[in-house]
């Protein structure tokens, strides 16, 4: 069973998410596309996974990552969680196949009821957690499977301050210790960070299984 680790993502940064993914949601999907790059691709290097898989996304938004999985493993059940009733209220509306469950939680926060996971996925969503990664790291092992993959798109950094700034503003961490943190964590097998806009940030995937 799994045994999630407790995060010690505060109340106050969980609440402040929340609000801001209250107005966001409305808008999400129709501007994300322009600054969230690499989601498909990550999904695309995914490695094959063992029959009726069990995936988990951490962050699941509003769907978009959890209808492209189930196009991809027909014969998965996946879990999609969320902390934002807004964004959680849209994937409802999109999917309607019974084997994608969601759920409204803060990762970390409790046991998810269940088995381990073969994949466990994380698109933008580690670097707006707002808590210790090594906590969040611990969380990750023990529910992934042992020959279980992780698979991450994530902010990772950015040479202007000011565009640091303004993304820890938006809930963003932008500091860039994630990408080493899970490579010494996890055994890498894809990895590359992308420049967006000519460099204004930088964008990692990383896949990895348990060391």
């Amino acid at each position: 069973m799994s045994n999630t680790s407790e995060i010690p993502l505060t109340e106050n940064n969980a609440r402040n998410v929340a609000q801001y993914y209250r107005r966001h949601s409305q808008i999400y999907d129709a501007t994300r596309w322009s600054f969230l790059f690499g989601r498909t691709r990550l999904i695309e290097q995914i490695h094959a996974l063992p029959n009726n898989p069990k995936i988990l996304e951490v962050g699941c938004g509003t769907g978009k990552n959890l209808i492209q999985l189930k196009q991809k493993y027909a014969d998965a059940s996946i879990t999609g969680v969320d902390l934002s009733p807004d964004m959680l209220e849209k994937a409802k509306n999109k999917i309607t196949d019974s084997s994608i469950i969601l759920k409204r939680m803060r990762y970390g926060s409790g046991n998810l009821n269940t088995e381990n996971y073969d994949l466990i996925l994380l698109s933008y969503s580690l670097t707006m957690m707002g808590a210790e990664y090594p906590h969040i790291i611990t969380a990750l092992k023990n529910d992934l499977n042992t020959d279980g993959c992780l698979a991450v798109v994530d902010f990772h950094t950015s040479p202007f301050s000011w565009f640091r700034k303004w993304m820890e503003m938006n809930h963003v961490d932008f500091e860039g210790s994630l990408y080493s943190l899970l490579g010494e964590n996890f055994t890498s097998m894809h990895t590359n960070i992308h420049q967006a806009y000519l460099g204004l940030w930088n964008y990692f995937l990383f896949i990895g299984k348990q060391n």
